[in-house]
């Protein structure tokens, strides 16, 4: 039997079916090979056409049969991660009405914060974990008072993992949990956060019907089974955010573990059991994918948006002639430190590690005597992690254990030099594992379908690849390196 998962991000969709005995992904695809487009009309706007989603969906499908063997009939279950915070919007025809306002735009940020003015930090830290800030909710809330004609057509909303669920099964549907991240579940009373949606004017009449997050959420239609090349009839048995399903992937279920990411965007993911929430809301809470009303497990996110966006930036514009690998190489004849250069990654839209503030990407200390484009390189990986540690800070100071962190083998973590950055700042332990989201959201799919019979058969055989620890003695170099570049980022 095969499970299959989809990962549907910002810069790709990706395909992932796995054996469900042996845990093993025998085929693999994603789309497109270049990062998909943003819309960008205004500076701080993100949006993405939904159908390029389903697009790149349908060509992943279709690679993955063109490149191997797999019996599609044998597909027991589908599970579906997806980018967080995201705005879709649909007529009672089920058509979408507008670009999705995505996880990185900026454009609610005030609106968000006239909200946690109005209604208060009690009500919002204590009853919704967070300031309303820059997702979901404000999205809409911005939709709302700047595009009414498109406001009063809305049918239902949805986040881009509920838009995939629909096309695959015709149903509308959506979670607590992808409620939570988008500021509109109630902590305290266990449901819809009617008094912010009120506060916002919107009505409850708009959210889809909740299903569980592990449970058949419907199956795959007969239109959908022609569009997308799969057999009608299996199951969508598994929808979650990128980022708690990203931990989901690494096992991380249970208080004290922490999964990290760093593609376009940076995140770690501390589990806890404990409703806890950041008074400055620089880290948020939300409903973890193993939360019940009997067991909690809360998901407290730090994410930060310039990350992996930095490191490829700088391939297309000053490393055009290398690799990933090879700028890598190239970084590391530098010392520890880069010589004082320091690179601040904040250059892709509000990052509310920062207060939702917008300070844009920045180098500093540039020796035109001294520094090369090595420098440049390794000084942007040291950035990216500095970001990474002053975040991880914060969620310390709220009681989350940092000492093991565990990553997939992917994207930042393939460099040495973010590995070992990240290791010797944190003086952590850092776990290296052979899973991605896709694949993580195949494993959900078995869940949610009753082929694995409980979480411990769905990770039996989850593989560790590598683990990653910096000497004691070595440590002081990195942490003198952070503390230079966090003492000139407090004199902003």
């Amino acid at each position: 039997m095969f499970l299959l998962g989809f990962d549907l991000g910002s810069s790709s969709v990706k395909v992932s079916i796995i054996n469900s005995t042996t845990g093993e992904t025998v085929a693999s695809a994603f789309c497109p090979e270049y990062e998909m487009s943003m819309i960008a009309h205004q500076a701080g706007w993100a949006e993405q056409e939904p159908e390029v989603w389903v697009e790149n969906a349908i060509a992943a499908i279709k690679k993955i049969k063109s490149q191997s063997n797999v019996d599609f009939n044998l597909i027991k279950a589908i599970g579906i991660s997806y980018q967080m915070h995201g705005l879709v919007l649909v007529d009672e025809q089920g058509e979408v009405l507008r670009p999705s306002i995505i996880w990185c735009d900026s454009r609610a940020v005030e609106i968000g914060d006239r909200a946690f003015q109005e209604l208060g930090s009690d009500y919002c830290l204590g009853n919704l974990l967070n300031s309303p800030g820059n997702f979901t909710a404000s999205k809409l809330k911005w939709v709302k008072e700047n595009e009414p004609e498109i406001y009063n057509k809305i049918h239902k909303i949805m986040l881009p993992g509920d838009y995939l669920a629909y096309r695959l099964t015709d149903v509308i549907k959506t979670t607590a949990s992808g409620l939570s991240e988008g500021i509109m579940w109630d902590f305290k009373e266990d449901k819809i956060a009617t008094r912010l949606l009120d506060q916002y004017g919107v009505s409850i009449d708009l959210l889809p019907e909740l299903v569980e997050t592990f449970a058949p959420q419907g199956t795959v239609t007969t239109s959908a089974s022609q569009l997308f090349g799969l057999p009608q009839g299996i199951p969508v048995a598994y929808r979650a955010g990128d980022q708690p399903n990203n931990a989901f992937s690494l096992n991380v279920l249970n208080p004290g573990e922490v999964a990290a990411t760093a593609g376009t965007s940076g995140v770690v993911y501390g589990v806890s059991e404990e409703v806890m929430f950041d008074e400055k809301s620089r880290v948020n809470s939300f409903i973890h994918v193993n939360h019940t009303s009997t067991q909690k497990r809360m998901g407290v996110l730090l994410c930060i948006n310039g990350t992996g966006i930095l490191n490829s930036w700088l391939r297309k514009n000053i490393a055009e002639d290398l690799s990933y690998e090879q700028m890598n190489e190239l970084s590391e004849k530098v010392a520890v430190g880069s010589d004082g250069l320091l690179f601040y990654p904040f250059g892709n839209g509000a990052e509310r590690m920062l207060e939702n503030a917008s300070p844009g990407a920045e180098m500093k200390g540039l020796n035109l005597n001294i520094h090369s484009r090595a420098h440049m390189l390794r000084a942007a990986q040291e950035g990216i992690v500095f970001a990474f540690v002053y975040g991880m800070e914060i969620m310390q100071n709220m009681g989350i254990d940092l000492e093991t962190i565990k990553a997939g083998k992917a994207n930042m973590f393939l460099s040495p030099i973010f590995r070992n950055t990240l290791a010797g700042v944190t003086g952590a332990t850092i776990e290296l594992y052979d899973t991605d989201g896709a694949a993580g959201a195949a494993r959900g799919a078995g869940v949610g379908s009753g082929v694995y019979a409980s979480y411990e058969e769905a990770f039996a055989s989850l593989q560790k690849l590598e683990e990653i620890s910096v000497p004691q003695n070595e440590q002081q170099q990195y942490k003198v390196a952070y503390h230079n570049w966090k003492k000139h980022l407090n004199k902003e």
